[in-house]
């Protein structure tokens, strides 16, 4: 069972608390919740606040891979706190998509953390005297810090001139190849985007710099970058293909979310039969159209449920609640079970959006049982939901709003409240996450996978 709740401190007293010496705040938490690894502590504390890079932690990467370590591909969303004019040298020499940590003081195992970039956190990228590259808080290094190598199919071009970093992306230290094959939603503006969504604004801040940033992915491009990954991923890395993009409330060249986003699953499954396991992240669709996922050839369904209490998913996802509305999404995510089966339907929700204000919740109690009901009602029903470290993105209103994020207590208790969901309906770690536990786990943009059980027999990441 969670924890017993701390102080009920409401969310402001959570955040003038924060403002003082960081690693008190860090240490106390790994304290007083032992079950909790020290890894996750550290790692969802800079999912959520970012960490900034010493010139000589950056890739000296722009758009070309020629770098000796995998630069940031900026895959779907910023995942930054700042603008990428607001960057400076880390727009121009690209940060790593990851890092690893190890060692310290904290004796950590093998850590993979999604680098968001924030050029104001107390956590600091930088070689020691001795070149070695540290992680820093409040002037001490408390972890070893590891670069993704560049892998050799980043080095290869399309015909065409394209990068694979710019057409199939791979994150998760190789093992997710993320296909974002539309760039763009078509919930747009105020009243229908999602108010922690930054996708449409990074899609037009990368134009803006000159990047390359295909709005559509041509299927045949896709297959050509997969091909060279295929071709030169050697040791097999890369074990899942993620398909996605924004959500589809009319057409895209004339066809309807299931069949845009299918069509490349069907030319992937042709081309490469059981290569990877096929996955989607796309809106919870009428049965009719969930079936045709299937038929195309994915096997695991990311229907995100976003957040669970129905006032905030009210105001947060405006466009979501006006073509499908709540209930009516929760409906067809438990329809979608009897199509995957309800082990491979995997519904995300963004924690910590449940503590932005205004209207969020304002103690950590209330937002973590609220979730939890949420965990409860899914679970219930076979389906795993997981999540994702909200990153307050600084173009969106609740990042406006609430730059600092959720409190690091929420991130620490979710993660206890999701495990004891898990073992409570009698769930294990989900497919298509790579392996589960501290110094295994490769998911790298929340902690969840570090902190459920290793499974007996499971390999070291």
């Amino acid at each position: 069972m969670p924890s017993p709740a701390p102080s009920g401190r409401n969310r402001q007293g959570q955040r003038d608390q924060e403002q003082g010496n960081r690693t008190a705040l860090v240490e106390d938490l790994m304290e007083r919740f032992p079950h909790i690894p020290r890894e996750a502590v550290l790692k969802e504390d800079l999912l959520r606040g970012g960490m900034a890079f010493d010139d000589s932690a950056l890739s000296d990467t722009a758009d070309k891979a020629t770098g000796e370590v995998k630069p940031k591909s900026y895959f779907i969303f910023s995942f930054d706190h700042r603008t990428l004019p607001e960057l400076g040298e880390a727009a121009l020499r690209r940060p790593p998509e990851e890092i690893v940590l190890t060692g310290g003081p904290y004796d950590l195992s093998r850590t993979v953390v999604s680098v968001r970039v924030n050029p104001s956190s107390p956590y600091r990228v930088q070689a020691g005297e001795d070149g070695s590259l540290g992680l820093y808080l409040d002037g001490r290094r408390i972890a070893d810090v590891g670069l993704p190598p560049m892998p050799d199919y980043y080095r290869h071009t399309l015909a065409n001139g394209k990068s694979v970093m710019e057409v199939a992306p791979t994150i998760q230290w190789g093992y997710l190849i993320y296909l974002t094959v539309f760039r763009v939603c078509q919930y747009f503006g105020a009243k229908e985007e999602c108010q922690y969504c930054d996708i449409n604004h990074n899609w037009r801040q990368h134009k803006a710099a000159g990047r390359p940033y295909t709005g559509v992915k041509p299927v045949e491009e896709v297959l050509e970058a997969l091909q060279i990954i295929s071709d030169h991923d050697t040791l097999g890395a890369s074990s899942a293909y993620t398909l996605t993009g924004g959500s589809i409330t009319s057409q895209v060249q004339g066809k309807d979310e299931a069949d845009f986003y299918g069509q490349y699953a069907k030319a992937i499954e042709e081309r490469f039969p059981g290569r990877w396991t096929g996955k989607v992240v796309a809106q919870a669709l009428p049965k009719e159209d969930v079936k045709r996922f299937h038929d195309y050839g994915i096997r695991i369904y990311h229907p995100n449920f976003e957040v669970w209490d129905k006032r905030l998913f009210e105001l947060y996802c405006p466009g979501k609640e006006r073509y499908v509305g709540r209930e009516e999404w929760h409906r067809r995510i438990l329809d979608s079970a009897e199509v995957f089966g309800p082990r491979n339907v995997i519904p995300n929700f963004v924690a910590g959006v449940e503590m932005a204000a205004p209207f969020g919740f304002d103690s950590v109690d209330d937002a973590i049982a609220s979730t939890t009901e949420g965990l409860d009602f899914f679970m219930s029903h076979g389906i795993t939901p997981r999540f994702t470290t909200w990153c307050p993105e600084p173009t969106t209103p609740l990042g406006k709003s609430n730059p600092q994020g959720a409190p690091l207590e929420y991130h620490i208790r979710m993660l206890d409240a999701y495990r004891s969901a898990m073992q409570r309906h009698g769930l294990s770690s989900p497919p298509g996450y790579g392996p589960a536990g501290a110094g295994r786990a490769v998911f790298s943009v929340s902690s969840f996978m570090d902190t459920l059980p290793a499974e007996e027999g499971a390999p070291v990441a």
